[in-house]
């Protein structure tokens, strides 16, 4: 089997690149981290790789907002590269902070005249949310996701909360095959509310993908339950033969195959 190149795109406070090229690698790929400054001067660098990642953190301190710098950057400066980089049927993964930068890059759902059609907003609780959820895959569209059901991963954040600015672009990529991801209970059911759904999405939902299924983003952090010792009651229960993000990254890898 072909063994992809992944770039992990790191920025000034980026700080989840290391799981991520750790993940990647575990599932068989070459990684690298590069600075996006870097790529900005190397547009061009994206055509060695296979798989584009924007892995969690807190991107220039989200002074703006949550990923908002780093999304003017891939739209100001690189907007071309990535869009030839979707076109030739690559992989692009925003986690966390990444899917804020996806989302507001405009590489997931496009905008319209009006504007951005979602956003990523400020948690309902009002608070910074770090705890394990429960996820269900609910759309097969994402090669990231084939043959998953669900996974128990952590998440980590202040802005997760997806809204979309009409009901109808929510029943639209519902219908679309887009909402890839939701949270549930611990026995799998519909989250209905806080703690499950953590940070009060529309429809509970923790992760999308673009009308191609190639880019996806997700607010948990699949990358860091990717070995069983990760999992937080593994003592307790029992040690698995990986974590439940392990997956993922290993089906990103062999739709290279």
């Amino acid at each position: 089997m072909p063994t992809p190149n992944v770039l992990v795109l790191r920025a000034p406070g980026t700080n989840c690149d290391g799981e991520a090229v750790f993940a990647f690698e575990r599932a068989g790929a070459k990684v690298e981290r590069v600075h996006i400054n870097a790529l900005r001067e190397q547009p061009h660098r994206l055509r060695d790789f296979q798989i584009l990642v924007l892995p969690g953190g807190f991107s220039y301190g989200d002074d703006v907002a949550a990923g908002k710098i780093l999304a003017s950057q891939l739209q100001n400066f690189l907007a071309d590269a990535v869009r030839e980089f979707r076109d030739h049927e690559k992989l692009i993964l925003g986690i966390c902070n990444g899917f804020q930068v996806l989302l507001k890059a405009g590489l997931l759902v496009p905008p319209d005249d009006d504007g951005p059609l979602a956003t990523l907003a400020h948690n309902t609780s009002g608070k910074f949310e770090d705890r394990w959820v429960h996820l269900a895959v609910s759309s097969t569209k994402s090669p990231f996701l084939k043959g998953m059901t669900g996974l128990y991963v952590p998440v980590a954040h202040g802005e997760g909360n997806f809204v979309c600015r009409k009901d109808w672009i929510l029943s639209g990529l519902g219908q679309a095959g887009q909402v890839v991801l939701r949270y549930t209970d611990p026995k799998g059911n519909a989250a209905a509310g806080y703690p499950h759904t953590p940070n009060g999405s529309q429809d509970d939902i923790a992760g999308i993908c673009d009308a191609s299924g190639l880019v996806l983003g997700l607010m948990p952090h699949p990358e860091r339950h990717v070995l069983p010792t990760q999992h937080p009651r593994w003592t307790r229960e029992g040690l698995k033969q990986e974590g439940d993000g392990m997956q993922m990254f290993r089906n990103a890898v062999e739709f290279f195959g």
